[in-house]
């Protein structure tokens, strides 16, 4: 206990309700431990989540049409051509990129 960095214990109690109420708004958060969840709130007073998914597809998305991208260049680079597969593929990506933005701004309002 001595080389703890937290070495002071605090201790409160609460009702059934209350209970669930924390349990609620904690299974909100990726943390399942009570001390740390507490903790946070006891000093911040909030906690914002942000549900990022919709910004990890879209960077997904970017990242695939940036490697095709390279991939046609250096088979320019190397005389050969753009094929129309490949601009197909690129303008399918795109589309789903703008179809992501527009759900991720969609559900900002």
């Amino acid at each position: 206990m001595a080389n703890r960095k937290r070495n002071i214990q605090m201790k409160f109690y609460v009702t059934e309700k209350e209970k669930r109420l924390i349990d609620g708004k904690m299974a909100q958060l990726p943390t399942r431990r009570y001390g740390a969840y507490l903790r946070k709130m006891a000093i911040d007073g909030y906690i914002i989540q942000l549900d990022t998914t919709d910004i990890k597809q879209m960077n997904a998305a970017l990242s695939a049409i940036g490697r095709n991208i390279n991939q046609i260049a250096k088979r320019v680079n190397a005389g050969g051509g753009a094929y129309k597969a490949d601009m197909r593929e690129i303008q399918e990506r795109l589309d789903e990129i703008w179809q992501l933005q527009r759900r991720i701004l969609s559900s900002q309002r």
